[in-house]
């Protein structure tokens, strides 16, 4: 099932599913319970980034040629870091280049996004994937200015600006991908395939990410886990290739769909 979020016209948040067709109809129940498919068509005003996160941790530095082109050893551990939640951006809404703290190094990367669906903690490996409510595609937006040079030793800075967390455009559902390591994904720009590989070349599987995630620590409903970029973004090229004002960004992952953003500077 391939589930969205939206806006109807009277500005009241919604869920629907998306069929084969392009139609969406409502969703019956609880997102994160028992649900289903109505019968009943949706009116979408505004598609929403697919679920509103209580959380969004981040990997870094896994996929195995990444780490090679950004001169990384490879981890012992996942490599984590957070979002704020006022990162989330929609579908079709603007990626925006900080102004106010100004970036020049604005940096795409192309993520699987998983969805928990339900509260866990301390879960085994064999076991992990039974909390995962689906995936979305997601584009880690990062200032690498900030994340590199200016923000004291740490990535956050230049991770969770306003609008660098985009996913979307659907929630597809874990029955429908029962393998995540296994999916093509790329980043386009422009109609520039910048990013082309497959999520088999993670160092830490999904199943992994979420024994170690949640060891010691609860992962509430909602909570959304970005597990890594792979080779080919702007900053290990020659000359770097950094998001501009203009430019259009597609994420595509394979079994989930397109999410595309424009770029815009902040207001």
């Amino acid at each position: 099932m391939k589930i969205v979020r939206y806006l109807d016209p009277l500005d009241l948040i919604r869920h629907g599913v998306l069929k084969d067709d392009g139609s969406i109809v409502l969703l019956e129940g609880d997102v994160f319970g028992e649900h289903r498919a109505s019968n009943t068509p949706a009116e979408v005003q505004k598609l929403l980034a697919p679920v509103a996160p209580v959380a969004i941790a981040c990997i870094g530095l896994n996929y195995r040629h990444h780490a090679a082109e950004s001169g990384a050893p490879i981890p012992q551990w996942p490599v984590l870091f957070h979002k704020s939640v006022s990162a989330l951006q929609n579908p079709g809404d603007p990626i925006e280049i900080p102004t106010k703290l100004a970036s020049h190094q604005v940096d795409y990367e192309c993520e699987l996004a998983i969805i928990i669906g339900k509260r866990c903690k301390n879960v085994k490996k064999e076991d992990a994937l039974s909390y995962v409510l689906g995936y979305t595609c997601a584009n880690d937006v990062s200032a690498r200015d900030w994340q590199k040079d200016w923000g004291g030793s740490q990535w956050c800075r230049g991770k969770t600006f306003d609008t660098f967390c985009p996913l979307g455009p659907a929630l597809v559902t874990a029955d429908e991908i029962p393998n995540p390591n296994a999916l093509q994904i790329k980043t386009i720009v422009n109609g520039e395939v910048l990013q082309d590989w497959n999520t088999n070349d993670m160092i830490f599987d999904v199943p992994t990410l979420i024994e170690f995630l949640s060891g010691s620590t609860t992962l509430l409903p909602g909570t959304v886990i970005l597990t890594g970029t792979p080779h080919g973004v702007g900053m290990a090229r020659t000359p770097p290739r950094w998001l501009k004002e203009g430019d259009e960004v597609t994420i595509e992952i394979e079994k989930i769909g397109k999410l595309t953003n424009p770029v815009k500077l902040e207001a």
